[in-house]
């Protein structure tokens, strides 16, 4: 019996069938799509795995170089040594589209002032130097980094909702769309056979009630011839 009260006609079976083809174009689409987004999803989980080994490896050598330097100066003279910056940079955001998810893409343009280091080198520990330059290196990896992340996270979330559509399709959708058009099947087929079935008594009764009043009229002329 099907779930819900369906009108068991034919054209309510036409659209069935013709619901159920389109359910079923949608289902191979959105699983097409659902198995492209985990090759896409896959590759980038890669990328962001080497990406913060990488990154995580040079904030950890700038942090050892900083506690080195912070050992060897004052407070008070690190502090006023990275308190002028020489490099800024300008970040412009994009975006791309990846089966249909809007992921975002940086772009940063760096300006340098003067040399690359913020500070004189007479009264500054060569760590320190060390510091600000595997920070200036792992900058590019870091910005890649929140990059690959955020599309992770956008793909993530789109696998889900293609699957919870795929599977919504595949298991609650399509069956019971075949469901109710066996249930219209059957019952138009019930009805035809009552039809039939009633065709053939009529006509049954008819057939009664001609070789009934034949019988009648035999039984009249032979009286008539009789007399």
């Amino acid at each position: 019996m099907p779930s819900t009260i369906i009108n068991p006609t034919r054209m309510e079976l036409t659209r069935l069938k013709r619901q159920l083809k389109t359910a079923q174009r949608g289902h191979k689409l959105l699983r097409d799509k659902r198995d492209e987004l985990m090759k896409q999803f896959m590759d980038i989980v890669r990328e962001n795995r080497a990406l913060r080994s990488r990154v995580e490896e040079g904030l950890m050598q700038a942090h050892g170089s900083f506690t080195v330097a912070s050992a060897l100066m004052t407070p008070e003279m690190l502090r006023q040594s990275l308190l002028v910056p020489v490099r800024s940079v300008q970040l412009d955001m994009s975006f791309e589209n990846i089966m249909s998810v809007d992921v975002p893409r940086y772009h940063f343009t760096e300006k340098q002032e003067g040399s690359g280091y913020p500070y004189g080198f007479a009264q500054t520990s060569g760590e320190l130097d060390d510091a600000v330059e595997a920070l200036s290196g792992v900058f590019r990896d870091m910005l890649r980094l929140a990059e690959v992340e955020k599309t992770t996270q956008l793909l993530a979330e789109e696998i889900e909702k293609t699957r919870r559509r795929v599977n919504a399709l595949e298991y609650v959708k399509i069956p019971q769309m075949q469901e109710n058009i066996r249930y219209i099947t059957m019952k138009l087929d019930e009805n035809e056979r009552a039809n039939t079935i009633r065709l053939m008594k009529v006509k049954d009764m008819i057939l009664k009630e001609a070789i009934r009043e034949q019988r009648a009229a035999d039984a009249e002329a032979i009286r008539e011839c009789s007399m």
